[in-house]
């Protein structure tokens, strides 16, 4: 297995919260052309639910609604092994009680040869991290309204 993750790009992980319980799947096909085109690779796919008295279930991948709208099975067999019971009662300490959650964990496969050739180059990644697309919108907000106060009409 050490050698295989010599060859893996960087991993991650994200949440993702369906309030009220509502996953549409509106996004599953773009995850699926993410995947076909070898940009990511599922490790770990699974849901939670988190009901109004705080009780984390774990959701099986399939239709989970029941109505055959959202099919779910063409990420059946997406566990690497990864995600423990710790992992998911974490990702439920971020959900809201009476909601789901998508908890996925992929490589990006994009950056592979990146990774690779740094590792060969006696490189390792010493920190990572993401910026919320709200953080950068403020961000940029305050910005624009910084520049727009210095300044004085000809």
């Amino acid at each position: 297995m050490s050698d295989d993750v010599e060859e893996m790009g960087p991993v991650d992980y994200l949440v993702v919260e369906f309030p009220g319980n509502r996953m549409t799947g509106e996004g599953l096909p773009l995850l699926v052309d993410l995947v076909d085109r070898k940009i990511i690779r599922i490790l770990d796919l699974l849901f939670v639910r988190k009901d109004a008295d705080g009780t984390v279930t774990a959701l099986e991948l399939a239709d989970l609604d029941g109505d055959g709208t959202l099919d779910l099975t063409v990420f059946e067999g997406a566990s690497s092994g990864l995600l423990g019971r710790d992992d998911v009662e974490e990702a439920a300490a971020a959900v809201e009680p009476g909601n789901s959650a998508a908890v996925l964990v992929y490589e990006n496969t994009w950056a592979a040869p990146l990774a690779r050739a740094m590792r060969r180059g006696g490189a390792q990644l010493v920190a990572g991290g993401r910026i919320p697309v709200q953080a950068l919108l403020s961000a940029l907000d305050e910005v624009e309204g910084a520049s727009g106060r210095g300044t004085t009409a000809a």
